[in-house]
């Protein structure tokens, strides 16, 4: 097989400029470890960069049938670190108990789902490098006071550096996508716990957010039933909030509930 058909159904652009493949491939080393897991090879242009370089131990997971015996038949030294599975549906410590880098070009249409299931693990998941749509990767960026900051730029910013690397143009996919793409790097920062209700901490971020040009006071309404709203920050609109003072919000509610 020597050509895998890129399916729309699967969000597929395959990558196929090998420069560009380089310069990703090349931001791992700021990484500490050695173990890497590809989502979504798709026609191995990263995977070849990464098999390259002897520092690595390669792993990939593949939902593409097609691309997958494609990948297993190009490049047989990946052997068993070869997955035919749907990354968003495994469960990661099933394989991996060791701290690794994620890296990848990801589909658009899953892209923030992936996000979610980095933060879920990353106590394991220490780096990620991955090519998305730039838009995500400018909210993902973008600091508090900003329109394009929203739930992603809060969740991914408590646990995570954020570093925007470059932006890459349509020509250099199959098939060429209608917007440009961007490349980061997410880097595990020092903070091992939010200091507050994990799990109300997200709802409140979430409901803020949900109407956003509304006051906090107003966009929080179902969860501030009776109870005391004087405090000034209820005055703010989602985006002018830091994660901090997420943090702190989502104590004040809990102590008053």
């Amino acid at each position: 097989m020597s050509y895998v058909r890129p399916k729309k159904s699967l969000g597929q652009h395959f990558l196929k400029d090998q420069n560009i493949a380089r310069k990703i491939v090349g931001a791992l080393d700021h990484c500490s470890q050695k173990t890497v897991l590809e989502i979504g090879p798709g026609t191995g242009v990263l995977t070849s960069v990464l098999l390259a370089d002897q520092k690595f131990v390669v792993h990939a997971i593949e939902v593409d049938t097609e691309a997958f015996e494609f990948l297993k038949i190009n490049f047989p030294q990946l052997e068993n670190r070869l997955m035919l599975a749907d990354f968003l549906k495994i469960n990661i410590r099933d394989f991996f108990t060791e701290p690794l880098t994620i890296i990848g070009n990801f589909p658009y249409n899953i892209s923030s789902q992936i996000f979610f299931k980095v933060l879920e693990n990353r106590d394991l998941v220490l780096d990620v490098v991955c090519m998305i749509q730039k838009e995500v990767a400018d909210r993902i960026k973008s600091s508090h006071g900003n329109k394009t900051y929203g739930i992603l730029s809060v969740f991914l910013q408590a646990f995570y550096n954020i570093e925007y690397l470059f932006t890459v143009g349509p020509k250099v996919f199959d098939p060429p996508p209608k917007v440009n793409s961007a490349v980061i790097h997410l880097k595990r920062n020092s903070r091992k716990a939010l200091g507050c209700n994990e799990e109300f901490f997200f709802k409140v971020v979430k409901l803020g957010f949900n109407q956003r040009r509304k006051t906090l006071r107003n966009s929080l309404k179902s969860i501030l039933v009776n109870l005391p709203t004087d405090h000034e920050i209820y005055n703010k609109r989602p985006e002018q909030l830091s994660v901090d003072e997420f943090i702190f919000l989502t104590n004040l509610i809990e102590q008053n509930i």
